[in-house]
């Protein structure tokens, strides 16, 4: 299905009215959602999503802990399951849950043409990673989005310092990561014009964030500096996931391979969530929980073909953990106002 830009418009847009008249919420951009959250000292989630169940097992949890959320889709995931579809996923989430705020956002777009896009398609939210490249040319291609974006109402995220890790098609070695230099962020945002910035302090992409035996440690000091050059601005971590145990357990006790899969501790997200950090990206957990369950059924019951009897199980395990996220991590349950 094509749309005009007019059109798209009215996707980002469009309203739903109860049936006593009562205008409810429709998809927003991250503006109030990240104000409200630096000065309430919590922080958003922002959880992929690539199938119905895991748009489900979210906004379900964020609906009975009225708690705002972002469902971020990635390059890869719209490649899996169409913009198309995505959308409606996303239009069936806002209809279901509509009294709490809901932002749709790009993760890592890789260039002007994905994000336009997405901009294009309804999104009211994108990232333009241009990390990898050097300082001047990262500021020209995430200016090229911004100034695009704001002409429609959309919001860019972009990012400085380079995250390690494998998602998706971003892959960065330990080699090439870096941490963010804190006095390069005020130079940054001032000639983007970008809304939030992801900084990396020592977090990673992927399940396997930390080497079995060293201390996992995010870089606060780094976080700290940077706040002092942006005051009031808010500030992204990207690969936070904090890879459950209990889940890595389950996968490996039912027929996985995910040895030495270490993440983030949740005590250090949370302390981060306190400060300038708004949004915390949430990705590696769902997996796990989804994954977890499902080999967990399968082998447990054998004879079992319909995929709605280990799907569900597998909806109830990602709206649980977000719960947790929620209440115990972000912060930000009963933010929804």
């Amino acid at each position: 299905m094509c749309y005009n830009v007019n059109q798209l418009q009215d996707f980002r847009s469009f309203e739903i009215k109860a049936e006593k008249g009562r205008l409810l919420m429709a998809l927003v951009t991250t503006t109030e959602m990240f104000k409200k959250a630096y000065d309430g000292g919590y922080a958003i989630g922002a959880f992929n999503v690539n199938n119905m169940e895991i748009v489900q097992g979210i906004t379900e949890a964020c609906k009975e802990e009225n708690s705002p959320v972002i469902l971020q889709v990635s390059k890869g995931a719209r490649s899996y399951a169409s913009h198309t579809y995505l959308m409606k996923l996303v239009e069936a989430a806002v209809m279901d849950c509509p009294d709490i705020p809901i932002a749709l956002h790009l993760d890592h777009g890789p260039d002007f043409e994905t994000c336009k896009s997405c901009i294009d398609g309804g999104f009211t939210s994108v990232m333009i990673d241009a990390s990898s490249r050097p300082f001047e040319e990262n500021i020209e291609i995430t200016k090229q989005v911004v100034d695009y974006a704001h002409k429609y109402g959309v919001v860019v995220e972009a990012e400085l310092g380079t995250l390690a890790g494998i998602e998706d098609d971003v892959v960065v070695s330990a080699e090439d990561s870096s941490y963010t230099r804190p006095e390069e962020v005020e130079e940054f945002v001032r000639r983007t014009g970008c809304d939030s910035l992801a900084i990396a302090i020592g977090t990673s992409h992927g399940a396997f964030k930390f080497k079995p035996g060293t201390k996992p440690q995010l870089r606060f000091d780094v976080l700290h500096e940077c706040e002092k050059k942006l005051p009031g601005f808010p500030i992204v971590l990207h690969g936070a996931s904090s890879v459950p145990q209990e889940y890595v357990h389950m996968i490996n006790a039912y027929g996985g391979a995910m040895k030495d899969a270490i993440g983030v501790p949740e005590d250090q997200l949370r302390e981060a969530a306190r400060s300038a950090v708004c949004k915390i990206n949430i990705d590696s957990d769902l997996r796990l929980a989804m994954t977890g369950s499902v080999r967990k059924h399968l082998v447990e019951c054998p004879a079992d073909f319909d995929p709605r009897q280990y799907l569900k199980p597998a909806r109830a395990n990602i709206k649980e953990l977000v719960r947790h996220k929620l209440v115990n991590v972000l912060g930000c349950s009963g933010k929804a106002l």
